[in-house]
């Protein structure tokens, strides 16, 4: 849709409207979509982003929306977070492919289903309709963007378990090098102790084997043998 189409329509939704509309069920995967967010066609010029964002940011700031002040933070930051993803080229350029792979899906099951009913196979084209097609695309686009981001959280929640292990495997590390260097720190400051204790221990044994008084042996009485007559 084009942006004065865009602007036109939106220009009668109410800040609450826009509100409800940034936190409405799903939102967590709707706003993944920053286009979605801003309201605003891919090929919008950057002049024409940044006047999108300053209006919408200023329908939705929680200064303007004192009587809903919570939600309204929560709708200005997707708001803000759409508007600084399309100013980055890189994100805006994976968002652009998305919805590019979106459309390219509908036309390819649209082609599917007119050669079908070509071959004399009866096919009813919802597609055909300008704006079913464009609520096809929007839905196939809204569940590539779903699934970009479950398995962004899946190689997320993968990265932090392999950190973790990786951190655990780090102090484990660090703390047997602490206790080997504790033991050997303990071994050298009480060496020379062991040392002068050997020393005192053999200088004693060597004192009392000097010391030890030969052992005594009775002799036997002399036995004089009887002379015979």
């Amino acid at each position: 849709m084009p942006v004065k189409q865009i602007e036109k329509r939106d220009s009668v939704l109410t800040s609450k409207q826009q509100i409800d509309r940034l936190l409405r069920p799903g939102s967590s995967y709707f706003n993944l979509n920053p286009f979605e967010v801003l309201q605003i066609d891919p090929e919008a010029t950057d002049e024409e982003l940044k006047k999108r964002f300053r209006a919408l940011s200023i329908l939705v700031h929680p200064d303007k929306n004192q009587d809903d002040p919570d939600r309204a933070q929560l709708a200005f930051e997707a708001v803000d977070k759409a508007y600084k993803n399309l100013l980055d080229p890189e994100q805006k350029k994976r968002a652009v492919d998305v919805i590019q792979a979106g459309r390219e899906y509908v036309e390819h099951n649209v082609k599917k289903k007119k050669q079908l009913k070509k071959d004399g196979k009866p096919q009813f084209l919802e597609e055909d309709d300008p704006e079913m097609f464009r609520q096809a695309v929007y839905k196939q686009t809204m569940k590539l963007f779903a699934e970009l981001e479950i398995k962004r959280k899946e190689r997320e929640a993968k990265d932090m378990h392999e950190r973790k292990r990786a951190r655990e495997e780090e102090i484990e590390t660090a703390e047997k090098a602490k206790r080997e260097r504790e033991w050997q720190k303990n071994f050298e400051e009480t060496r020379d102790g062991r040392v002068d204790s050997w020393r005192s221990f053999q200088a004693g044994k060597s004192k009392a084997k000097k010391e030890k008084k030969p052992r005594s042996f009775l002799k036997p009485p002399k036995v004089k043998m009887e002379q015979r007559e």
